[in-house]
């Protein structure tokens, strides 16, 4: 996570900063001893993903800081007195740190933090778009429950719908996610959190016209076994 840190106190800052020197999750890119600087900084590099900052500043507070951000990067308070921290977390801060900080307390904030940043969804991450006819239309990743080949073409399957495209399946296979979808045969690519029974050699999809049985190669079905969370005595 890329972080930079806003504290008047010189001791503070250098306690911070070498903090984060130690923490492989982060990388600093600035430390500044007031808001205002901060201000400028921020507004020219967007790419901020965490804030170490103190409330009780010279020319602007921490709280006025907070309250100039459009959409604010995740927050750690780091603070001499506890008499804030209401105001802090109503801005949904991630922690708030009393001075003087240790780096076992350090840690845990960061790891609240690293939880949320891996947790950040981006619009990319779950959804694709396909062309029908002349249009775009947009899949999410968690309505497709399968993908079938049709000779030079690929069948998106939803609950409700299906969209035909012409597209090979190694192409689809390396667009769409794998932590999401696996391929079972060389004819079909499923949504793992769509199968409902796996039995021999075929897997069990719940359909709006009743069960759908696909086949499952048998060059696939280890990887199909890896992928899903699995629990056998």
């Amino acid at each position: 996570m890329n972080c930079i840190i806003i504290d008047d106190d010189l001791m503070s800052r250098k306690i911070i900063e070498e903090f984060v020197s130690r923490t492989e999750q982060l990388n600093l890119i600035n430390s500044f001893e007031n808001a205002v600087d901060a201000i400028n900084a921020f507004t020219e590099d967007e790419d901020i993903d965490l804030i170490f900052l103190d409330i009780e500043m010279p020319e602007m507070s921490g709280i006025d800081f907070l309250e100039t951000l459009q959409n604010p990067p995740q927050i750690i308070i780091i603070s001499s007195k506890d008499k804030y921290a209401l105001d802090a977390f109503n801005y949904d801060v991630v922690d708030y740190l009393l001075k003087p900080i240790s780096y076992s307390r350090f840690f845990k904030a960061i790891n609240k933090a690293n939880i949320r940043f891996k947790n950040k969804v981006d619009p990319k991450d779950h959804e694709i778009f396909i062309k029908k006819n002349s249009a775009l239309v947009r899949l999410k990743y968690e309505d497709i429950l399968w993908v079938e080949a049709l000779e030079n073409y690929v069948i998106f399957n939803t609950f409700t719908d299906k969209y035909t495209i012409h597209f090979t399946m190694k192409a689809i296979e390396q667009k769409l996610p794998s932590n999401r979808f696996t391929r079972v045969h060389r004819s079909y690519i499923v949504n793992t959190s769509s199968i409902n029974v796996i039995e021999d050699n075929s897997i069990v999809i719940k359909t709006k016209e009743g069960p759908k049985s696909l086949p499952i190669g048998k060059s696939y079905k280890d990887k199909l076994m890896g992928d899903i969370n699995l629990m056998i005595k």
